[in-house]
């Protein structure tokens, strides 16, 4: 597939079998910065309104990429069950998880947005992995530039942090498809499999 068209790939990802009990979870994983949320979004429309769980929401200060066993616990597991998922989202601001729950119903596709999405631990339950294709530093650049000055101490304590989870526990070299902003849109290809 190669295309900047989102309805062809959203057709392609509501042909896939179910990953997570009656749910196509579908992760958008790549480098901070890389358009994530931005393409996440576009293809939820695509998708006629899928769910978006932002894996902003789920991770905190103190644990940056040691969220996982919270999202197989409040998000996965009740999915796998055929029930809506309920989560307290992260406040980046008052640095608490808030009191509200949050909710994700057991649609047909629902999407995992966020660095380390595609992460060892949730790759089983995924009917799809796709990695945003800009690299770190541009990633890195453009997550600086959205974020102003008032953000310069987290992305300082940030990148290193995304480093070392990258160099543990990869994501890229698992996507199945591979997601480039083009003029028109986006360019999704599929990974090569080299013999």
């Amino acid at each position: 597939m190669s295309t900047c068209d989102l309805t062809r790939l959203a057709d392609a990802l509501l042909k896939l079998p179910p990953s997570c009990g009656p749910v196509r979870l579908v992760a958008v994983d790549g480098h901070a910065g890389s358009g994530k949320s931005t393409f996440a979004g576009r293809l939820a429309a695509a998708l006629g309104g899928a769910p978006v769980l932002r894996l902003d929401d789920i991770a905190s200060h103190e644990e940056l990429f040691g969220w996982d066993g919270r999202l197989l616990r409040d998000v996965v597991a009740p999915l796998a069950r055929g029930e809506a998922a309920r989560y307290a989202a992260y406040d980046w601001t008052a640095r608490r998880f808030g009191p509200v729950d949050r909710e994700v119903p057991p649609a047909p596709v629902v999407l995992l947005e966020g660095v380390g999405a595609g992460r060892r631990a949730v790759r089983p339950w995924l009917a799809r992995l796709l990695w945003m294709e800009l690299p770190r530093e541009e990633s890195w650049a453009r997550g600086r530039r959205r974020d102003g000055e008032v953000q310069r101490a987290f992305w300082d304590g940030w990148e290193p942090a995304e480093r070392r989870h990258f160099a543990e526990d990869p994501t890229e070299p698992f996507a199945q498809l591979l997601v480039r902003q083009c003029q028109e849109g986006y360019e999704v290809r599929e990974r090569s499999r080299e013999a």
